[in-house]
């Protein structure tokens, strides 16, 4: 029975002729990594600044409550009661939605800051990469011409 020949210095000797920088690897998943930090960081602030509001606005609501559920005198007294309370719940309403399109507002344009930022990075990163590349094969393609003679 023959005997299956063992290409391991083959392959060894073909991956050594092919660089391969993990450098770029490792400075695009760090890249990547902050720029996730970045998001999330926007996205945990929008969802605390969102909380507050909505705490805020349900407690504005039990304030005004209180004043339509205390005892009337008169049987009037309750429809101009229930009256101010849906017209100042309008008006808190109309508030808080407008805070709550600020943080959206922010969110949005934070957003947009990051992956543009993200896009210029990854350009330069790529850039250099190529031209890391490049400056690697034209030293290895040197360097065979020069063998070759």
């Amino acid at each position: 029975m023959t005997k299956a020949p063992d290409f391991t210095k083959v392959m060894q000797d073909m991956m050594a002729s092919f660089p391969v920088d993990a450098s770029a690897f490792q400075n695009a998943f760090k890249t990547q990594a902050a720029f996730g930090e970045k998001l999330t960081k926007v996205a945990l602030d929008a969802a605390e600044k969102s909380t507050e509001i909505s705490s805020k606005w349900a407690k504005d609501a039990l304030a005004k409550l209180s004043a339509v559920a205390t005892a009337k005198a008169e049987p009037a007294d309750y429809t101009k009661a229930a009256t101010d309370f849906a017209s100042s719940t309008a008006e808190i309403a109309s508030e808080h939605m407008a805070a709550f399109a600020e943080v959206a507002k922010k969110v949005q344009m934070d957003t947009v800051e990051l992956m543009l930022a993200a896009g210029k990075t990854a350009s330069n990163e790529a850039s250099a990469a190529v031209k890391k590349a490049t400056d690697d094969v034209a030293a290895v393609a040197k360097k065979a011409a020069a063998a070759a003679k």
